[in-house]
Parts: structure tokens; sequence; C-alpha cells
């Protein structure tokens, strides 16, 4: 279940962590219809034979498509309350440390760097989401989050 958080309250959220969340296997399926969506077909993401004897010992998921994971996974995490609405603004750093694995597992931890309230009483919540894989000590992502969060009284 999410964890509510007021926009009141989000000024005083720095250094708070959310998570972990829920795990979440990565299929063959989403990473197929990644590669059909994107054109990025190359045979280490779409060929599970030949894969098996490349460098990873099996096909892996596409680096974007874990970042492309967030959104569903923060909306795991937290809920904000009295809010119109909040939209991904922009990374301002992403990594990918660690190939996720077709059959993987992964999760997201999100800690909170710091919120800015904008001059049109809008929020900008910073954050460094970490995508985990299960049984890795690496993570498989690491991005510095910009979300824009709109109280519904400015």
């Amino acid at each position: 279940m999410p964890t509510l958080i007021h926009v009141r309250d989000l000024p005083d959220a720095a250094g708070r962590e959310l998570g972990p969340g829920p795990w979440h296997e990565v299929t063959q399926q989403q990473v197929n219809l990644f590669a059909e969506s994107t054109g990025d077909d190359q045979w280490i993401h779409t060929d599970p034979v030949r894969a098996a004897d490349g460098p990873f010992g099996a096909p892996i998921a596409h680096g974007y498509l874990t970042l492309s994971m967030l959104p569903m996974m923060q909306r795991e995490l937290w809920t904000f309350v009295g809010a119109t609405m909040g939209v991904n603004y922009g990374l301002e750093k992403v990594r990918f440390p660690t190939p996720v694995r077709v059959g993987s597992r992964v999760r997201l931890r999100v800690t909170v760097l710091g919120v800015d309230q904008r001059p049109d009483g809008s929020l900008m919540l910073r954050g460094e989401a970490t995508i985990e894989i299960e049984g890795s000590d690496r993570p498989a992502c690491v991005a510095q989050t910009l979300s824009l969060v709109v109280p519904a009284e400015r």
C-alpha cells in the first residue's frame, strides 16, 4: 500500500526513504514488446538462445526498459494528498550498474533529496531512485529524478 504524503509535508521530506516496494518479474514478453516499440532489437535482449551463450548468460532487459518501470513502481511507494497532479519533470543523472536478466525480479527504493518551492506554488521533488535486483548487491538502475507536484491549493 502506498504511503500517503500530504503536499504541505513535502518540504520537510528531505532525507526520507520510501520503500522498498514490491518485487516485479521482468519477462521476455516485456523485453520483446519494448524492443518492438523502440526498434532496439539487439540479440542480447530478444534472442534467448544466442543470449545464453553471450556475455550475460541470458537475455537482458534494456536499461531504458528498467528505467521506464519507475512511474509504475513509484505509484506503489507513494500517493500525494492535496495535489491536483504530479508529473515526471526529468532526470538529472541515470546509471545502469548491473544488467537485469530476463526472469529476474526488481523493486524500487527512493530517497527524497529535497523539495523546492517554485514561484507558481508548485513543488519540485528531487529524489534518488534505486531499482534493486533480487539477490544482487548492485542495483540495476540509479536515477536522480525530478517530479513536479501541483498542490490543490496554491
